[in-house]
């Protein structure tokens, strides 16, 4: 099972795909990671399919990755008193700090965290924006707003203040109960919602400790203001592209996609891109070319996984969904301008004595045409080093921890395998060179770039590179 492509693909599972026999077929299509959305489905219907995830594990040998993607706080309308409302450019409304129905001049909007954030002169979005309106006056449960573009709004639809600062955990009461089910069942990687600002990531830290890795989900503004410090406290990062293209201007979203990658690969951590790649087979067995170019973009950026939503989850082709994703994540990788922007796009690289030795390791097995670079790693930090570089060799990467190798199914290129823990450098050599040659990465006395940290088992402690012959 090993993938002749680099970037990771990350696949949502919904009614159209948990039985086990698409599954399956998901995987063998390429899924490198299953995400459980937590928005939707109930308890056992997770269980079963991870269940059945982990069965697959079982029966190809190989580590596979699961992401629990938890709801998050929504910001919504109440109920309207006839469950719909007509809203036309150029009238007022009022909103009310109200749990009841109401009509236009008393839409409820039960949030006091909107009511203490927001201000005269600001935009509120409902629907994901369909409609738009200005706040011209407010008090301490009532908003006055000015419809700018008019729509109808239905009962709990939801509600954005773009650029305001809400008083609000990302973790519902909703959200611990599921991320402690999560916990208890063994995901791999916990995706929070509604991220903005750092403490938001150590609130989640330290309910998950090292169970799992941590995604941040990047959906609004006040998250890019403080990006570095959220990279830094996560362990990867999602570009949730829908909620953050109602939140800030379209045409800025692709920009910040590319500064959200850069800044990904700069730091080691993985970055999936996500939310509406190839929508549109959602009912079509084609995606639109634009789609397709737009996928290729997150290839040739360096985003280390793509995403499927609603594509996979509830579509009519799930399956032909991932072939496509795949073929274009192949022909991308595959053109002859793919390794020069990558390389262009490296940017000015940290260079702490950890992170040059694993840049040391992946020019070197380049310059003598290794046919691998083998990291040794405990957590999965060699490995991310070693694909930060994003080098033209494959990774191999050996870990004696199993929930490392699944986790190591979003770095870019890293093909990961639970290995023996070595006592020393001949060991180490025999356990490196071996898993090559039954990996089927090289053949007897093919050259490979071994990267590891000394003392064995320690942590983050890359500091020794060394050519072995298989």
């Amino acid at each position: 099972m090993r993938r002749s492509r680099h970037a990771k693909i990350v696949a949502t599972i919904g009614p159209a795909t948990a039985s086990p026999e698409k599954l399956r077929a998901l995987y063998l299509s390429g899924v490198d990671t299953f995400r459980l959305n937590f928005s939707h489905g109930t308890r056992d219907d997770h269980a079963r399919v991870l269940a059945s995830i982990r069965a697959l594990e079982r029966e190809f040998n190989r580590p596979i990755g699961v992401l629990q993607d938890l709801q998050g706080p929504k910001i919504r309308i109440g109920r309207l008193d006839e469950g719909k409302l007509a809203l036309a450019a150029g009238e007022t409304v009022c909103f009310a700090l109200s749990e009841r129905t109401g009509g236009k001049q008393s839409i409820p909007l039960p949030h006091p965290e909107i009511f203490a954030a927001a201000y005269p002169g600001q935009a509120l979005l409902i629907d994901d924006g369909r409609v738009r309106l200005v706040i011209e006056k407010l008090g301490s449960d009532q908003i006055v707003a000015r419809v700018a573009i008019g729509g109808v709004i239905r009962d709990h639809k939801g509600v954005n203040l773009p650029g305001a600062l809400l008083n609000i955990s990302p973790l519902t009461r909703k959200d611990r109960a599921d991320l402690a089910f999560g916990l208890e069942l063994g995901v791999d990687w916990v995706a929070l919602s509604f991220v903005q600002k750092p403490s938001d990531l150590i609130e989640a830290r330290a309910l998950i400790g090292e169970a799992a890795g941590v995604v941040a989900k990047i959906e609004t503004p006040m998250a890019l203001d403080r990006i570095g410090d959220i990279i830094h406290l996560s362990d990867a990062i999602m570009v949730a592209r829908g909620d953050l293209g109602v939140e800030i201007p379209p045409e800025e979203v692709p920009g910040r996609q590319k500064e959200l990658v850069r800044a990904c690969r700069l730091a080691a951590k993985p970055v999936i891109v996500a939310t509406q790649m190839l929508d549109s087979m959602v009912t079509a067995p084609t995606p639109t070319r634009a789609e397709a170019s737009d996928v290729a973009t997150a290839i040739y950026d360096g985003a280390d996984a793509v995403m499927l939503s609603a594509e996979s989850a509830s579509g009519a082709y799930p399956i032909e969904a991932v072939e496509m994703m795949d073929r274009i994540i192949k022909s991308t990788e595959q053109h002859h301008l793919y390794r020069s922007l990558i390389d262009a796009s490296r940017g000015d690289e940290e260079m702490t004595p950890p992170h040059a030795v694993a840049a040391a390791g992946a020019d070197l097995a380049a310059a003598i045409n290794a046919k691998a670079i083998i990291g040794l790693t405990a957590s999965g930090t060699t490995a991310a080093r070693i694909a930060r570089k994003r080098p033209p060799v494959p990774i191999l990467a050996l870990t004696p921890d199993q929930n490392v190798a699944r986790r190591m199914c979003l770095l870019w290129g890293v093909h990961s395998v639970v290995s023996g823990d070595p006592s020393g450098h001949e060991e180490m050599a025999r356990i490196a060179t071996n898993a090559a040659q039954q990996q089927g990465f090289a053949t007897s006395s093919d050259l490979a770039v071994v990267v590891f940290g000394l003392p064995f088992g320690l942590r983050g402690a890359t500091n020794n590179v060394r050519v072995a012959v298989c």
